[in-house]
C-alpha cells in the first residue's frame, strides 16, 4: 500500500528513479520494448479472491511451462546461465541506466529531429550549421549570409532549413528575436493570423508596458479582446532553450496528461510515455517451472508477485489520475472553453465522491502533477480554487475574482489609482461581496502596488 501511495504521488521523472531502483532490487522484473505488449493487471479483488486466483494461475503456469521443459534445458544449457538476462537485455538495461543521468542538450535535441525530418545533404548541413550557432535560449543570433557563406550552401536553401528547425520541438527554437519566436508559437495556436497574432507583430512594447486601451484602439478591437489575448501571450515561452540549459535541466516540468478539443467536448489523453513499461522475465518464469529447489521457488514466487504488483501499481496510477484529470475538466468545462477567467470554485472533496476514492488519493494523485492545455501548462492543484457567491446566486473561484481586480486596476486613471476601498465597492456593485482586506490580500498576490504608489503625476 506504501508502494502504491509513493508511486501515485511522484512525478513522472520521479516515478521513473523509483521504478529502476525497483528493477535492480528484483531480477525478475524487465524493461518491455515499446513494441512489445504489456500485460494488463488484473482487475480488483477481495484478498482471498485475489490469492485463489492467484494459485490457479500459477498451477496454469507451471504446467504450460513444464510442457516445453525439454526445450528450455537446451536454453540454459547454451547460456549456460541462470541470470534471465541475455547479453542483449543487459545491454538494453544498461543503456537505460546511462541515458537517464543526463537531459539531452538542446543542440542533441534538436539534431535528432533534423535527422528524421530530411535526407538532403545541403538541407542538413545549413540546418547543422543553424543548430550550432543558437544560443541556451535557442534564439539565432547569426545572420542568414553568414551562415550561407560558412557552409557554401545557397541562401535560400539556408532560409529553408531555418525554416524547418522552427518547426521543431521546443516550440519557438530558431527565432532570431523574442517577436518572431512568439508568433512561431502562435501560429502553433492556430493564432497567427488572430488579433493575438497582430498584437506581437505590431505592439510588442505597447503590450510590454500593458497599454491595452492604446492597442485596442489601433486594431479597432474591445478592450476585453485585447487583455484576453495579453492572457494568451502571456502563457507563451519567451526562452523555449532555456529548458536545456545546465541550470534549468533538473527543474523540467513534464507534463503527465494533456487536454485536447475533440468533436464537441474536452477530453483528456494521458502521457504515458515516462511511464516504464514493465513486464515479468520469461527466463525467470521458466527457471522456476523446472527447479526443484524450494527455497528457490518460493524466492522467485516472491520477487513475481512483487513485480506483478508493481506493474499493477503503475497501471492504477494513470488510471487514478485520469480519471480525476477527467472530472476536472468536465467541471471546469467553461477555463478550456474560454480561459482563465472562467475557472470556477472546486474541491477535491467534490472530485473524491465522483470519482470513488478519498479526499487524500485526490490530493496525493494532483500532487507535482502538470497538463497541457491550450491555455498553457497548468499544475493540477491550479484547478482546486476557493469561491464565492455572488448577489446574483452565482459562484465564481478567487482566481476569477482576482483577475476581475486585475482588471480595474488595469483600466484605472494612473492619476487617481483605485483604493483597496474603491475596489471594494465597485466588485460589490458587480454583486461580489468582498473584504477590504481580502482585496488587499489579493492585490498583493498578483504584485499590484497599494495606490499611493501607483499614482502617476
Amino acid at each position: 500500500m506504501q508502494q502504491s501511495l509513493q508511486f501515485l504521488q511522484a512525478a513522472a521523472l520521479e516515478l521513473q528513479s523509483l521504478v529502476q531502483q525497483e528493477l535492480e532490487i528484483n531480477p525478475v522484473l524487465e524493461e518491455a520494448p515499446a513494441e512489445d505488449k504489456v500485460e494488463e493487471p488484473a482487475a480488483e479483488d477481495p484478498a482471498g479472491e485475489i490469492q485463489s486466483k492467484a494459485d490457479e494461475e500459477w498451477e496454469k503456469e507451471f504446467d504450460q511451462l513444464k510442457r516445453n521443459e525439454e526445450e528450455w534445458r537446451d536454453y540454459f544449457a547454451q547460456n549456460n546461465s541462470t541470470s534471465g538476462y541475455s547479453p542483449e537485455a543487459q545491454e538494453r538495461r544498461q543503456f537505460l541506466f546511462d541515458s537517464q543521468a543526463e537531459s539531452p542538450r538542446l543542440s542533441e535535441h534538436l539534431e535528432r529531429q533534423l535527422t528524421l525530418a530530411t535526407h538532403r545533404d545541403d538541407l542538413r548541413c545549413a540546418g547543422e550549421e543553424i543548430i550550432g550557432d543558437l544560443d541556451e535560449d535557442g534564439f539565432l543570433k547569426v545572420s542568414l549570409d553568414e551562415i550561407a557563406g560558412a557552409t557554401q550552401v545557397d541562401y535560400p536553401v539556408v532560409l529553408e532549413a531555418l525554416e524547418l528547425i522552427q518547426t521543431f520541438d521546443p516550440v519557438g527554437v530558431g527565432a532570431r528575436d523574442l517577436r518572431e519566436c512568439l508568433l512561431i508559437q502562435l501560429r502553433r495556436l492556430g493564432k497567427g493570423h488572430d488579433v493575438e497574432g497582430q498584437v506581437v507583430a505590431h505592439h510588442l512594447p505597447e503590450l510590454g508596458r500593458k497599454k491595452y486601451g492604446e492597442i485596442a484602439r489601433k486594431l479597432k478591437v474591445p478592450l476585453e479582446r485585447i487583455q484576453q489575448a495579453a492572457q494568451i501571450i502571456a502563457t507563451l515561452t519567451p526562452r523555449p532553450g532555456a529548458q536545456f540549459s545546465g541550470d534549468e535541466r533538473g527543474n523540467l516540468v513534464q507534463p503527465e496528461l494533456a487536454v485536447r478539443k475533440e468533436g464537441g467536448g474536452w477530453v483528456v489523453v494521458m502521457n504515458d510515455e515516462p511511464v516504464p513499461r514493465l513486464r515479468i522475465s520469461d527466463a525467470y518464469k521458466d527457471l522456476l517451472a523446472n527447479n526443484g529447489d524450494t527455497n528457490l521457488r518460493d524466492y522467485l514466487k516472491d520477487k513475481i508477485r512483487a513485480g506483478k504488483f508493481l506493474i499493477k501499481c503503475l497501471h492504477q496510477r494513470q488510471q487514478t489520475i485520469s480519471n480525476i484529470a477527467s472530472e476536472i475538466v468536465k467541471r471546469q468545462y467553461e477555463f478550456f472553453e474560454h480561459g482563465v477567467a472562467h475557472l470556477k470554485p472546486l474541491t477535491m472533496n467534490q472530485v473524491a465522491e465522483v470519482v470513488g476514492v478519498h479526499e487524500t488519493t485526490v490530493s496525493r494523485a494532483i500532487a507535482n502533477k502538470y497538463a497541457q492545455t491550450p491555455w498553457g501548462v497548468f499544475d493540477l492543484k491550479y484547478f482546486f480554487t476557493p469561491g464565492y457567491q455572488t448577489s446574483s446566486g452565482e459562484v465564481m473561484s478567487s482566481t476569477s475574482v482576482k483577475d476581475a481586480i486585475q482588471e480595474l486596476v488595469e483600466r484605472e486613471d494612473p492619476r487617481k489609482p483605485l483604493s483597496d476601498q474603491e475596489i471594494v465597492k465597485i466588485l460589490d456593485e458587480r454583486g461580489i461581496p468582498l473584504a477590504r482586506r481580502t482585496v488587499a490580500k489579493y492585490r498583493a498576490e498578483l504584485n499590484i502596488l497599494p495606490s499611493n504608489l501607483r499614482r502617476q503625476v
